[in-house]
């Protein structure tokens, strides 16, 4: 079998996708409270 060093992975693949979830988590949540705070304006 192989032989594994701890921590040799290059990471930033997963690193630059764990980026790209986390901004697109932060917008839909942006969206999501501004949907919501406008339906409370209109009394939907």
């Amino acid at each position: 079998m192989a032989e594994h060093s701890h921590g040799s992975m290059d990471v930033r693949p997963q690193e630059r996708t764990f980026e790209g979830f986390i901004w697109l988590v932060g917008r839909a949540v942006a969206v999501i409270i501004l949907l919501l705070v406008l339906l409370a304006l209109i009394n939907a």
